[in-house]
């Protein structure tokens, strides 16, 4: 089942119910990324315009909210990453790459209270490396990336280096550019 299904699966079928539904995954991506893991349902609820009791009716328990969020986001990063054979290997890596460092960084909350138990994890894992393989392969067939390094190496480090705090934009490019001089084959 693809992670659109899921996240469909999990919808409800009357429109004004789905309108709450979205509005209530939105504000707690939003919420999630700014205030962490940590911020309350009420909160949540505000920023989506609904009662706290229609947050509840569509995610009975914070991990339900969590994980709807989660694959929302994954969904998302996924369908956004077509188009990467119109460039060369080394531009594609990079530019998901930079995609995935974005993504963690505003994931990186909801990930770190995701476990392998929950039902939603092994399908956005098996998403993701879907895409960061093969782009992997590539850069390494063409010469790009250094021999030895796979796809987990790089996304283990990755998640590694968006669970800190930058003091700015400019700082986490940064760290970004030191994995990828890191993992690119010497010229």
């Amino acid at each position: 089942m693809t992670l659109a299904a899921m996240l469909e699966a999990r919808r409800p079928r009357r429109l004004d119910a789905r309108r709450n539904f979205d509005a209530v995954i939105a504000a707690a991506t939003e919420a999630f990324g700014e205030a962490g893991a940590d911020v309350g349902t009420e909160e949540i609820a505000l920023r989506a315009g609904v009662g706290v009791a229609t947050l509840y009716r569509n995610f009975p328990t914070r991990i339900a909210l969590m994980e709807a969020v989660y694959l929302a986001s994954v969904d998302e990063l996924v369908s956004s990453s077509s188009g990467s054979g119109d460039v060369d290997s080394w531009t594609a890596l990079r530019r998901w790459l930079e995609k995935f460092v974005d993504f963690m960084r505003t994931k990186h909350p909801v990930v770190s209270v995701l476990t392998e138990q929950s039902e939603v994890y092994v399908p956005t894992r098996d998403a993701i490396y879907g895409i960061a393989e093969p782009l992997f392969d590539r850069a390494r067939e063409d010469g790009q990336i250094r021999a030895g390094i796979d796809a987990d190496d790089v996304m283990r480090v990755i998640f590694a280096v968006t669970g800190g705090r930058y003091r700015d934009i400019a700082q986490r490019k940064r760290a970004l550019e030191i994995v990828l001089d890191g993992i690119r084959a010497q010229r």
